[in-house]
């Protein structure tokens, strides 16, 4: 009788934790743009829905905020940690820290740079340079762009990946084009706010903006801004300027079908789910992860806009 007894108990444990259950740490770059709210609204929805305790750091754009909070989640004791870094550099220190203690790193969204790969298990990301090919791709078939074309940027954050990786498929579609340059170029840390700001001090340098053909932002946020800013500017965006942006978000779309932005390659915010499979099949034991997980995303353009608008601005 407690031979049975002992084996029925055991089986009852084996039952309870056979599921997965777990704590995950999720060190987020902040809520700077429309996108990074989705994103961090769709890990921490996947995380109730898979019943994951997710502890949750909004870093508000400053990678010492981060590392603080990835601190925190070790000493917590998490079963696992996300990072969406701010910046690609100065992560090794506090990855060592997370390797000490056996916690699993999983990078979303933009990279880190680091000279060991087995410091975090995978980094799941859209192809950034990709983005800006397309983007660069599209604006290069209009007929505003077969002549001399002069195309004011907005920059990223300085160093993020998203940033670098954006301009240099911009960039490389662009040395195909001698009539077409970038003529001003400028950090407009991915907000609304710089963006207009930038945007303003920009025309301002190119006569009010004559003679420019185009505007090429690295992501919508900041076109949205810049648009506000052509406006005033007594400018008319979508047709004196042509508007070019990464992300998709809600807001853009309903510029697009407005006639005031024309074309965005879509970036994907649903990045939660992939990363949680990863932590799961890592927890139970399948350490051969590949170190890039690709996501990709559509160029999207005026015809398609106000429907997508109306799909999108609910979710």
């Amino acid at each position: 009788m407690r031979i049975k007894s002992i084996v029925a108990g055991l089986g009852l444990y084996l039952v309870c934790h056979s599921s997965f259950a777990t704590t995950v740490g999720f060190a987020q770059v902040g809520s700077e743009s429309g996108w990074r709210t989705s994103f961090s609204e769709s890990v921490k929805a996947e995380a109730k829905k898979r019943g994951i305790e997710l502890k949750f750091s909004d870093a508000q754009q400053k990678q010492e905020n981060q590392i603080k909070a990835v601190r925190s989640f070790i000493a917590q004791g998490v079963d696992a940690i996300i990072i969406a870094p701010v910046v690609e550099t100065g992560w090794t220190p506090v990855l060592r820290e997370a390797k000490r203690a056996r916690i699993p790193v999983v990078i979303v969204d933009r990279n880190v740079q680091v000279q060991d790969e087995s410091l975090f298990v995978t980094r799941i990301a859209s192809d950034f340079v990709e983005e800006g090919r397309k983007a660069a791709t599209w604006l290069m078939s209009q007929p505003q762009a077969q002549s001399k074309c002069n195309i004011i940027e907005l920059q990223g954050t300085v160093g993020a990946t998203a940033a670098i990786d954006r301009a240099k498929g911009f960039n490389a579609v662009l040395a195909q084009h001698p009539q077409a340059k970038i003529v001003r170029s400028q950090t407009a840390e991915f907000t609304r706010a710089k963006g207009k700001e930038v945007m303003e001090s920009l025309l301002k340098a190119e006569q009010g903006g004559k003679g420019i053909c185009a505007l090429w932002a690295h992501n919508d946020e900041m076109a949205l801004g810049a648009i506000q800013a052509i406006k005033e500017a007594g400018l008319k965006p979508g047709k004196d300027l042509l508007v070019v942006s990464v992300d998709a978000v809600p807001d853009y779309f309903k510029a697009m079908a407005d006639g005031d932005a024309n074309a965005t390659v879509e970036l994907n915010p649903h990045l939660g789910g992939p990363a949680f499979d990863v932590i799961e099949a890592y927890l139970k034991g399948k350490k051969d992860t590949e170190k890039l997980i690709r996501t990709t995303g559509d160029l999207f353009l005026q015809d398609t806009a106000a429907a997508e608008y109306e799909k999108r601005r609910l979710n």
